[in-house]
């Protein structure tokens, strides 16, 4: 088995909208990513609860079979477009 770990750190504001409201909807682009990709094992996203200037907005724990598996995942076109979205 391979963990997979992602921090995400947000603009306050981006495309209008604030880091929490982005927070939220990265989340939910994430989490959705688990329903498309089948390499996926298990998924865990979480937001920040104690806001920090130190502290990462978003986190993303995953687990894969293998590092094919992880490889798979990461050039998923599913994946790519999560990829643009937090970029």
């Amino acid at each position: 088995m391979l963990k997979h770990i992602v921090l995400f750190k947000l603009k306050e504001l981006e495309a209008g909208k604030g880091k929490d409201q982005n927070a939220r909807m990265l989340k939910a682009e994430i989490e959705a990513l688990a329903g498309k990709i089948p390499q996926i094992r298990k998924m865990e996203v979480g937001i920040n609860a104690v806001p920090s200037e130190a502290a990462y907005a978003v986190a993303l724990y995953s687990e894969f079979s293998d590092k094919n598996d992880l490889e798979s995942y990461q050039k998923h076109p599913e994946h790519m477009k999560v990829v643009a979205l937090a970029k």
